[in-house]
């Protein structure tokens, strides 16, 4: 692969040109446009053409960069791309990533394939990397580390030291820390590159050696290892067995794949979608993921139109009121929203809630009767503005400024239930959390109404 990458522009002339070049089998067009371009850009520019002329771009193209593409594409489109290739071929591509990298494109294929390619892989301490991460599942620190990593015995000298570190380094594309282990293999400690360089022939990796290194347990679920990594801002965190045992590591790259797929999951539920889909996916998958939450929607409104007809003889006698169900019902719905989405941005931090909930609770308050305050004094004065009716003023503002109250309330304390009782919080800043206020809020406005009007 080339050092030097290059600027690449995903023109609307220069897809044309390529797509003349893919139909007319122009090999020279295809191999100078494209080296020297970073795989990314490359991937992306395939995204725009079907298996069958992606598959010819990929006998072109080094192999090294052919595996770095594969390994880029989105987990649904890469799952039906292998199927074009071969288990020999798909070897060769194996051969030119990290441990991790190859087991995760061997999880999406059946059993029988995944053997035949490993058969395949030449480099034998590769294969047996890659089926040593196959035995743990995807979303757990073992599943997510790579095997290639270097490391240093707390006995030897710098000098064997840095005659290691070259034979290991060939393995491994980007080093962090050296990891120290006792004769046991377990580890005890880590040494930076500059200590070891600094350091003379002679010294031991005992004399310079930090003990303090934060590890990661084969077993532990990816959303925590990413959640230690960002807590101690680490690039690259060392994982051991239950023994103790230093068996591979796990590096930022591996880490931000784990945040930005949290992300998209939280992003998703918040926004009432029940599962993990993508815009390319089928109508059926897309209508099912987005069915349940708007039928909870549907039926939150019908009970809600139930609960409004409750209330038809006092609409009946003040038909003003009906003017400003919509302002209570969307306001609750924005505060609830509010207030849950920070708490769980905030859940995402286990210690956030650890200075007492208490007062977290009493400033989510004060914060409310701030924001209340000021929306009820607004609908007040428009009120009066426009209508000139001194009770209807007085029932819209009271209302609005309890149910800012409530509604904060609600969506502040149902995020942390859930996360207590083991449920994804980020359900409680969706469809759930509105519906509900949607109902509270009606009933806070008709009962304030029935107070001021003596109904």
């Amino acid at each position: 692969m080339n050092e030097t990458i290059m600027q690449f522009e995903l023109s609307k002339e220069y897809l044309e040109r390529f797509q003349q070049a893919l139909n007319e089998q122009d090999a020279e067009f295809i191999r100078s446009s494209l080296e020297g371009v970073n795989p990314a850009d490359i991937t992306a520019l395939l995204y725009e053409f079907d298996a069958e002329e992606c598959k010819y771009v990929f006998s072109l193209l080094p192999k090294e960069v052919d595996a770095a593409i594969l390994n880029d594409l989105e987990d649904d489109l890469r799952e039906r791309f292998i199927s074009e290739f071969s288990p020999e071929e798909l070897a060769q591509y194996l051969e030119h990533l990290d441990s991790d990298d190859g087991a995760d494109i061997l999880y999406q294929m059946s059993i029988k394939k995944r053997e035949e390619v490993i058969k395949y892989i030449e480099n034998e301490e590769k294969a047996s990397n890659i089926l040593d991460l196959l035995r743990y599942d995807e979303d757990v620190a073992g599943g997510l580390m790579a095997k290639e990593l270097i490391k240093a015995n707390i006995n030897w000298t710098i000098l064997q030291c840095i005659e290691e570190i070259r034979k290991q380094a060939e393995n491994v594309q980007k080093i962090y820390s050296v990891y120290v282990v006792d004769n046991l293999g377990k580890l005890v400690g880590k040494v930076s590159l500059k200590r070891i360089i600094l350091a003379e022939d002679g010294v031991k990796i005992a004399d310079i050696y930090d003990d303090t290194v934060v590890s990661v347990e084969t077993y532990m679920e990816d959303e925590e290892v990413a959640q230690i990594m960002q807590k101690y801002d680490l690039e690259a965190v060392p994982v051991v067995n239950a023994r103790g045992k230093l068996v591979g590591r796990i590096t930022i790259d591996d880490v931000i794949d784990v945040i930005t797929e949290m992300a998209e999951e939280e992003r998703q539920m918040m926004a009432g979608i029940s599962s993990d889909v993508e815009e390319d996916d089928t109508v059926w998958m897309l209508s099912k993921a987005r069915l349940p939450w708007l039928i909870v929607g549907m039926v939150g409104g019908l009970a809600g139109a139930q609960f409004i007809g409750l209330f038809k003889g006092d609409i009946a006698l003040i038909p003003a009121l009906a003017f400003f169900i919509p302002l209570i019902t969307a306001t609750g719905g924005n505060v609830g929203i509010q207030s849950s989405s920070i708490v769980v941005q905030s859940l995402a931090n286990p210690n956030v809630f650890s200075d007492g909930l208490l007062r977290r609770l009493m400033k989510v308050l004060f914060v409310a009767v701030v924001n209340g305050v000021i929306l009820a004094l607004m609908v007040f004065g428009v009120v009066m503005l426009f209508n000139r009716n001194e009770p209807l003023a007085a029932t819209v503002s009271i209302a609005l400024f309890s149910v800012v109250l409530l509604a904060s309330f609600m969506g502040t304390i149902t995020p942390l239930v859930l996360d207590k009782f083991g449920i994804n919080p980020a359900l409680a800043s969706g469809p759930f959390i509105t519906t509900a206020n949607d109902l509270l809020g009606l009933a806070v406005y008709f009962s304030v109404a029935h107070l001021l009007y003596n109904l």
